[in-house]
């Protein structure tokens, strides 16, 4: 057997080996993207349920009661304007993350106070309205709902971080970028102020 061979062999199985090796690391990076989108799939899901709930309230509510007109006005553009901001998880960024989450705020203080004038103010009709209070009902379990697929968003956006940014897949992985988190707007860590 000819001496060089050796040397040609081993190089060409570090090669084999090296070349799987990175395959690897593309593929897993592949998958753990694919998981933060399914997971940011599964938000919007849970908001375009909240979205339909709301319009449900809303026509109920107008159904059921002579009710002030600038309240469910205010609902209802909160709820068109929540749904024109649209985040793609592929290239996500921290500032399309807030203008959701500044939305969808925006939308839930209106719905809050629509909620809130029906408890407090005299609609008897409305709030023995079954419709209005299993859609009451629909719209506290959607919020749980919600709560659970964001934190399982940052789960899936944390695992892929740590995938990505770690060496040495760093070095394989220049076109995969850490991707955000999805964080509460600013003044959600205050209580609400309920007035009666």
């Amino acid at each position: 057997m000819k001496k060089w061979i050796i040397p040609v062999v081993i190089i060409a199985a570090i090669v084999i080996i090296g070349f799987f090796w990175a395959m690897g690391i593309k593929n897993g990076a592949l998958g753990k993207s694919q998981a933060v989108g399914s997971a940011w799939g599964n938000v919007e899901t849970a908001y375009q349920r909240r979205n339909d709930l709301i319009g449900n309230l809303v026509e109920t509510v107008k159904g059921a009661a002579n009710f002030e007109k600038s309240t469910l006005v205010e609902v209802i553009e909160a709820r068109s304007k929540a749904t024109s901001v649209q985040v793609n998880a592929a290239d996500a960024t921290p500032e399309q993350l807030e203008a959701f989450s500044k939305a969808q705020a925006n939308l839930m203080g209106s719905v809050n106070k629509l909620i809130g004038n029906v408890t407090v103010e005299k609609y008897p009709e409305l709030k023995a309205n079954q419709n209005f209070l299993k859609l009451q009902d629909e719209l506290a379990s959607t919020e749980n709902t919600i709560q659970t697929v964001r934190t399982r968003y940052n789960e899936s956006v944390q695992d892929y971080n740590n995938y990505v940014l770690r060496f040495p897949n760093s070095m394989f992985l220049g076109e995969y970028k850490e991707k955000p988190y999805f964080k509460s707007v600013e003044g959600a860590d205050k209580p609400v102020e309920v007035k009666f």
